[in-house]
């Protein structure tokens, strides 16, 4: 006969009480804003307000009488409307600085060139129109002169029929641009005979008597 176990009796836990579910109230939606407390700080450092400075009254001279100082304009037409003669001109003062030797060669049937002496600078051609500073090393350069006949071979033109006002040169005329051997430029000018063409050779002249003193003092014509 197999012998009968016996159950071993385990406590019997007892649920625990819930507790009761409060409530909750709605909230106010405006709540009451305590008042801050304002702090007053004493400044016992007094700040001297600075002096002002003094202007001095200057007064403008007392003018006797506004006088005309001009010459009157004679009237060319009264009808239909008013037409006056203006006889004024506007002069300008203006300098070469140190580009003055170019336009000084001109008078002189010269025509120079500048160069840069940097030997760090990769640019070893002459430039025409000139520069004072190396456009690359941003280094002055040095003045050299053309050997005459100075030859050039036209790199492109421009058949100007009507110029516009303020070309001191008769029209038509031809307007070209001269490649030169060895520059690092293209040099613009004007052809004062002849009919251009790509590739032509033409040699540089000189207005050496009556000069402009303008770069107009330089032209090119045809070499044959």
């Amino acid at each position: 006969m197999a012998k009968k176990t016996k159950k071993s009796k385990r406590p019997v836990r007892k649920p625990k009480p819930r507790t009761p579910v409060r409530k909750s109230r709605p909230r106010k939606l405006i709540r009451k804003v305590k008042p801050r407390k304002v702090v007053k700080f004493r400044v016992s450092k007094t700040v001297r307000a600075r002096p002002r400075a003094r202007t001095l009254a200057v007064r403008a001279p007392r003018i006797q009488e506004v006088k005309f100082t001009g010459q009157p304009m004679r009237v060319e037409l009264a009808k239909p409307a008013t037409v006056i003669e203006w006889p004024r001109t506007l002069v300008h003062h203006h300098t070469y600085g140190l580009l003055s030797p170019f336009f000084e060669g001109l008078r002189k049937g010269e025509l120079k060139a500048t160069r840069c002496v940097n030997p760090l600078c990769h640019e070893k051609r002459f430039w025409l129109p000139p520069r004072i500073d190396c456009p690359d090393c941003h280094q002055r350069m040095e003045w050299i002169r053309l050997k005459n006949p100075v030859i050039g071979e036209v790199f492109t033109f421009t058949h100007v029929e009507y110029p516009g006002h303020g070309i001191e040169l008769s029209y038509p005329y031809y307007q070209i641009d001269v490649k030169l051997d060895g520059a690092a430029t293209v040099m613009k000018g004007y052809l004062v005979r002849g009919e251009a063409r790509i590739g032509m050779k033409v040699k540089a002249g000189f207005r050496t008597k009556n000069p402009t003193n303008t770069i107009l003092d330089l032209y090119w014509e045809p070499e044959a």
